[in-house]
C-alpha cells in the first residue's frame, strides 16, 4: 500500500471517527435539552398571554400543584399565583392528565371562596402543556344545571298538574251527556265543570306568571313604587275571598314606604300571600298585613292564624306546586304556585322572602325589599293644577236683562 491510499484511509478513518464524535455530542445536547425541558417548571412563550385572555377561571401548576400563571376569573375560586392548590379533586385530575400525557375532563365540586360560600357544579377540563406542567381550565355551570333541571321538574310538574282539571272536565261532560234528561243532575254536573274550568284557567295563568318571571333578565316597567299602594290593591282584590271565608284583613304599621319596582308584580305577589293566609285560616280569625322599615328594607309581612308548617317542610313551600295541605289546596282550588312566584318576584326586585311558621299557631311570611326615597311629588302637582284650570271652562258672567241665557 502506498503513502497516498494509506493517507486517504487515514482521513476516511479521520472522518468517520469525527462524525461519530458530533453525533454523539448532537444526541447528548438533545438528550440534555430534553431533560430539562422535563425538569423544568418555566412556562413556554405564549402560555401567559393566553391566560390573559380567557374569560375561564384557568391555572398552569407544576407537579407540586403550585400556581405558576392564571387567569383574572381564577381568583374567584382562591387560586392565586405562587400558592398550592388546596382543593384534592384539582390536584387529582391535574395528576391524571399529567400521568396519560392526555387531557382528562370532570365535574366537580367546589367552593367559591371559604365556607360557608356555597359549592358550585364545575366542568374541569386539564392538558398537559409540558411532562411537568398542566393546563387546568374551570367553567361554572351551576346554573345551566339548575336551569335545566328546572326545566325538566317544571314540564313534568306542569303535565302532572294539568291532568286532574282536564280529566275531570272531560269525566264532567260524559256525566252531562249521560243525564240529559234529568236537568237536576245537568245543572249538578254544569258548576262542577264550571268550578274545574275556572280553577284550570287559575293554573294557567299562574303557569305563564312564573313563566314570565323566570325567563325574563329584567323588570320591563321599573319605577317608584308606593307600598301603601301595593298593599290596599292586593287587600281590596281578596276582598270578595276574605268574606266568603269569613276571615278579616287588617293591615297597620309604618306609611309612606316607597320602592323600586314594577307594581303589578309587586301587588301580585303580596296578593298571592294574601290569598294563602286566608285559605289557611279557620271561620272567624284574622289575618294581618304589616308594614315597617328595618333600616334600609322595607318589610312587608302577612300573619294568619291557621295550620302552620311543620319546620321539616318549610324549606319546601316555594317549590312549585308543593301544598302544604294537599286536601285543603283541592278544595279551594289552589294551584301550589302562588309562593313560587312571591319568590321569584321578590329576588327580581332585589329583596328576598322569610317565613316564620309553627303547627297549629300560623305562619308570618315577610317581603323584604331595599328601600327607595320617596319621589318628590310637589313636581307633579302644579301641573296638575295649571292642566285642570286650562280644561275647566271660563265662569260665564250672570245674564243680565236683555241677554239670552
Amino acid at each position: 500500500m502506498d503513502q497516498t491510499q494509506l493517507s486517504l484511509l487515514a482521513l476516511l478513518v479521520g472522518i468517520i471517527v469525527g462524525s461519530s464524535v458530533v453525533g454523539l455530542l448532537v444526541v447528548a445536547q438533545r438528550a440534555r435539552t430534553r431533560a430539562l425541558a422535563e425538569n423544568s417548571s418555566q412556562l413556554p412563550d405564549g402560555v401567559e398571554s393566553m391566560l390573559g385572555a380567557l374569560d375561564d377561571p384557568a391555572v398552569v401548576c407544576d407537579t407540586s400543584s403550585t400556581v405558576l400563571a392564571l387567569s383574572p376569573a381564577a381568583e374567584v375560586f382562591g387560586l392565586d399565583a405562587g400558592s398550592t392548590i388546596a382543593d384534592e379533586d384539582l390536584r387529582r385530575v391535574a395528576r391524571a392528565a399529567r400521568e396519560n400525557g392526555a387531557p382528562v375532563s370532570e365535574t366537580l365540586r367546589l367552593r367559591r371562596g371559604a365556607a360557608p360560600a356555597e359549592p358550585r357544579l364545575v366542568a374541569v377540563r386539564a392538558a398537559p402543556v409540558t411532562p411537568r406542567l398542566v393546563l387546568l381550565v374551570l367553567r361554572d355551570i351551576t346554573e345551566r344545571e339548575r336551569v335545566e333541571e328546572m326545566r325538566r321538574d317544571f314540564v313534568a310538574n306542569t303535565s302532572h298538574e294539568l291532568k286532574t282539571p282536564v280529566g275531570a272536565v272531560s269525566l264532567l261532560a260524559e256525566a252531562i251527556e249521560s243525564a240529559a234528561d234529568d236537568p237536576a243532575q245537568v245543572r249538578y254536573f254544569s258548576g262542577r265543570m264550571q268550578a274545574e274550568i275556572q280553577r284550570l284557567a287559575a293554573l294557567t295563568n299562574r303557569i305563564l306568571s312564573l313563566s314570565r318571571l323566570q325567563a325574563s333578565d329584567e323588570l320591563r316597567d321599573v319605577r317608584d313604587v308606593s307600598i301603601d299602594e301595593v298593599v290596599t290593591a292586593a287587600v281590596e282584590a281578596h276582598t270578595i275571598q276574605a268574606d266568603s271565608a269569613q276571615v278579616t284583613v287588617v293591615r297597620g304599621g309604618t306609611k309612606g314606604l316607597w320602592v323600586r319596582g314594577e307594581p303589578q308584580i309587586l301587588t301580585e305577589a303580596v296578593g298571592n300571600l294574601i290569598a294563602n293566609a286566608i285559605a289557611y285560616s279557620p271561620q272567624g280569625s284574622k289575618v294581618g298585613v304589616g308594614i315597617k322599615l328595618d333600616e334600609e328594607v322595607v318589610e312587608i309581612a302577612v300573619t294568619d292564624r291557621g295550620i302552620g308548617i311543620p319546620e321539616s317542610d318549610q324549606h319546601r313551600v316555594f317549590e312549585r306546586f308543593y301544598r302544604a295541605d294537599q286536601a285543603r289546596s283541592r278544595r279551594t282550588g289552589g294551584t301550589g304556585l302562588g309562593l313560587s312566584i312571591v319568590k321569584h318576584a321578590v329576588q327580581r326586585h332585589g329583596g328576598e322572602v322569610r317565613l316564620w311558621s309553627r303547627p297549629e299557631r300560623g305562619s308570618t311570611f315577610t317581603i323584604r325589599l331595599p328601600r327607595s326615597e320617596a319621589p318628590d311629588l310637589d313636581l307633579v302637582r302644579p301641573k296638575a293644577r295649571r292642566k285642570s284650570r286650562k280644561s275647566s271652562p271660563a265662569p260665564r258672567p250672570a245674564p243680565v236683562k236683555g241677554d239670552t241665557a
